[in-house]
């Protein structure tokens, strides 16, 4: 029971899990703003019909005793394309946001990057410094040269 419950918790504390519900617990709220959306375009569409609220029923089958509504199907689909439409600029919108700020990122490492013929000249000023410092009669040799060299 106990490495049953183990098991559990480490299902349970993984990433992905705490990722899932967390985008179920959004969406969900979502779904009360695509639903006020919908309404909201439903009713200016509505605004604009002279003839007053738009009747689909004429879309409906009547057969044998019953009904089959058509239009209550249109009405799912048009309600559908504007969920998919606004989901779409949605997610759309926060990929822009992450490439964006990916992007950004790259720049900063590549910025922070020293150039590289700079580091290899320090170190060809450092080793030369090195050298200089260990043989100081080497040094005073070829300061004379070049004293020589300027001097004719």
């Amino acid at each position: 029971m106990k490495k049953i419950i183990a098991e559990f918790k480490e299902f349970i504390s993984k990433g992905n899990v705490l990722d899932m519900a967390v985008g179920l617990i959004v969406g969900s709220a979502f779904t009360a703003v695509v639903t006020a959306l919908v309404s909201f375009l439903r009713s200016l569409i509505s605004c604009f019909n002279i003839w007053g609220e738009p009747d689909t029923s004429f879309l409906d089958i009547h057969f044998l005793n019953g009904t089959i509504q058509l239009s209550a199907l249109v009405e799912a689909v048009v309600s559908f394309l504007i969920i998919a439409v606004a989901v779409f600029f949605l997610v759309k919108g926060v990929n822009f946001l992450r490439s964006r700020a990916k992007k950004e990122e790259e720049e900063k490492k590549e910025q922070a990057k020293p150039d590289p013929q700079l580091e290899l000249l320090t170190e060809i000023r450092d080793l030369l410094r090195q050298q200089a410092q260990t043989s100081a009669p080497e040094k005073e040799i070829l300061s004379q040269l070049e004293e020589e060299e300027h001097g004719h």
